[in-house]
């Protein structure tokens, strides 16, 4: 008869409760939500960190395509110096660089807010000519910082032994090696910088 009792006790308290389920429920969820919390700052993560790279690999394009540019920047072809505008924010030169033979295209970047742009016109007829209507522009780097740091620095002949930047208003005849700084979303900051080759007369440094 107490075997009995037992085994009978032991039936009676198999299996879960209310009480229980609802606890085991209860964890259950929370370590869902954690997991999946953890699934979606790794995602997150990982995709911040491919956007992060696009934009470098974007600023090191933009940057070696300013410096090739200036780098063989002249006269106009409507003979115009060389450099036409160098503010904190946007430069404008004329250059060789990916044109025809003795073609001089008018290159200007600037910054709108948070974006450079690049705004290109090439010369047309006979005599070659810049037709402002016909100016290309595209966005060549987004995401810029709110910093209000220059993008553009200019330098005179003696860059080399002072590293001095020019102060605004510039006088343009006094510039001979400009530097793009780009500083995107206070992350990271790409800069280079070259010497213009026609204008170049400290042969000496």
């Amino acid at each position: 008869m107490i075997n009995m009792k037992l085994d009978y006790n032991k039936k009676e308290r198999a299996g879960f409760t209310l009480v229980e389920t609802i606890i085991v429920i209860f964890i259950f969820t929370i370590l869902a939500l954690g997991v999946s919390s953890l699934f979606t700052h790794i995602f997150t993560s990982s995709r911040d960190r491919l956007s992060a790279i696009d934009d470098i690999d974007q600023s090191r394009q933009v940057t070696s395509s300013f410096i090739n540019e200036i780098r063989v920047a002249s006269v106009g072809n409507d003979g115009s110096f060389p450099i036409t505008l160098a503010d904190d924010d946007q430069v404008m030169f004329f250059s060789s660089y990916g044109q025809a033979t003795n073609t001089q295209a008018r290159i200007r970047y600037y910054r709108a807010t948070s974006t450079l742009y690049k705004a290109t016109v090439i010369p047309t007829g006979l005599p070659l000519t810049y037709d402002l209507g016909t100016e290309k522009i595209v966005a060549v780097q987004k995401n810029l910082s709110s910093t209000t740091s220059p993008l553009f620095y200019y330098y005179d002949g003696d860059y080399m032994s002072t590293s001095t930047a020019l102060t605004q208003p510039v006088n343009l005849t006094d510039i001979r090696f400009i530097r793009i700084s780009l500083n995107v979303d206070d992350h990271y900051t790409v800069s280079a910088g070259a010497s213009i080759r026609n204008l170049k007369d400290n042969l000496g440094n």
